[in-house]
This record gives structure tokens, sequence and C-alpha cells, in this order.
């Protein structure tokens, strides 16, 4: 027969076991899901100037600042500066500041730029983010230069969007055309020439009028589209057989009409005129 004092050794030996095994915690059932690494951030950034940078968060830094694994600008300058711009002509003196002020979404609207033209309307795709189009729009073009070889301002950086400010309708273009005979210059002729060799004189005060997109596309071909200029000749086309850094086939138009001529002329160009 088991003696009875071992027996209840082996019992609460047991029930001590049980106990000891109830405290100690659940086991893991199942993994956390919610926890990892964030997602670096990187930045796109311009490649063409030596000495700055701009990134597409709108920020400008030095090329020695830049950090080297997100390749971003730091964060402790001004965001979407517009330094050494002309906000009333949208140009700048400087590439980066150009792209940088061109990022800001109260001056780039995303969903107008986005549906542009890179280049030729038949051709071309449209610009994927508003950091291309602020790159591509910010370069130098052929509206920048006179004389093939000389800027036509300081501010020859612009981001100024294809297309007039005015919201003018075509029919109200034609009143304010009235009596005005339209007339299309020959290459390198002025203005003043041309309605005289039709027996007219040139009209300033409607030269205006004819600076606007809408009536260069009407007149004339404008096959390489319609851009921003400050030269004495417009508005105007250049001609098929200019140099190729001229942009030919596209029309120009003047950013400025107090500065509208008659006189004015260009080798490589074709003039639009009001005559009467």
């Amino acid at each position: 027969m088991a003696n009875p004092r071992l027996l209840l050794a082996r019992f609460l030996c047991v029930v001590a076991a049980v106990t000891f095994c109830a405290c100690l915690p659940s086991p893991v059932s199942a993994i956390r899901k919610d926890i990892g690494l964030a997602a670096p951030i990187m930045c796109r950034r311009t490649v063409q100037g030596r000495h700055l940078i701009s990134d597409d968060n709108g920020y400008v830094c030095t090329a020695l600042s830049i950090d080297p694994w997100s390749r971003c600008c730091p964060r402790t300058g001004a965001r979407f500066s517009c330094q050494g711009c002309n906000l009333d002509l949208q140009c700048c003196n400087s590439y980066e500041y150009c792209v940088s002020c061109c990022l800001n979404p109260s001056r780039t609207k995303e969903g107008d730029v986005l549906k542009l033209k890179v280049a030729k309307p038949v051709t071309a795709g449209t610009y994927p983010s508003i950091f291309d189009f602020c790159m591509g729009r910010c370069r130098h073009s052929s509206a920048s230069v006179v004389h093939e070889n000389a800027y036509l301002s300081d501010f020859h950086h612009c981001f100024l969007v294809q297309q007039n400010s005015s919201g003018s309708t075509e029919s109200n273009f034609g009143s304010r055309l009235d009596g005005i005979n339209v007339i299309l210059g020959r290459q390198g002729e002025s203005c003043t020439s041309a309605c005289r060799a039709k027996g007219q004189s040139c009209v300033p005060s409607r030269l205006s009028e004819l600076n606007k997109c809408q009536i260069l596309q009407k007149y004339m071909r404008c096959k390489n589209g319609c851009f921003p200029s400050l030269g004495p000749d417009q508005p105007a086309e250049v001609v098929d057989e200019a140099p190729k850094n001229l942009n030919p086939g596209a029309c120009l138009y003047m950013q400025m009409d107090d500065r509208l001529t008659c006189d004015g002329s260009h080798q490589h160009t074709r003039r639009l005129c009001p005559c009467a």
C-alpha cells in the first residue's frame, strides 16, 4: 500500500506545476504586419547648372549641399523661390530659380500644363509632371535670343505657358479689327514697308490686336507652336529656312504690348501687320 504522505507530495507537485504554467504568457499567435521601414524619399533634380541645383520639391541649393542619399536639397531655404525673377514676364535670370518659381502651385496649374504638348502637336506627347514642364520651359528658346547669339534680356529663362493671357474670343478680335487690312509681310520686312507696298499705312494702335496666338494661328501656319518673345519684329512667324536654333515655323508674340512697333523687322521672320 502506497504511503499517503508520498501520494500527497506527488499531488502537490502536480498542482504547483499546473499553476506555474498558467502564469506563463501565451505564445505569439501571429506576426505583426504593420512594422516596416519607411520608403526612402528620392528627389529629381536639375542637372543644367554647374553650381546650383533645383529639386522637384521647389528648393534650390548648391551642388555641394545636396543630400548624397536622397539627392534632395536641404529644406532650410525658401521653397518656390523666385530670386532674380521678373514676375510680370514670368522670366528669371537663373535657370534653377526659374524652375523653383515655376513649381509654385499658385503660379503653375497642374491641370493646365499636363495637357500641353512638349513640341510639335502632331508628333509630341504631353508633359508627365509639372517638374518636367518647368525644366523644359525654363531652358533657352529661340524666343529668348536675338541675332542668333545674344539674349534679348537678362531674364531669358521663362516659364510662361505658351498661350496669350487674354480670354477674349475671336469674335471680339474681329470687331476690333474692323476697317483693318491684316497683311502678312515678306521675310525681313517691317510692317511700315509691308503696308506701304499696299498703298496703306501701318496702324500701331492695332498691333496689340494681332499680338495674340489665336490671331497668329488664324493667318499663319505656326506649325511649331506659338511662343512669347521680346523682339521688335513681333507679332511674326519664323520662316522655315531659319537656323534650327531659331525654331523655324514657330509664331512669336511680344510679351509687352507697349513695345510693339511698326518699324521692327528681323531677317528670319515674317510680320503680321495691321494696315489701313
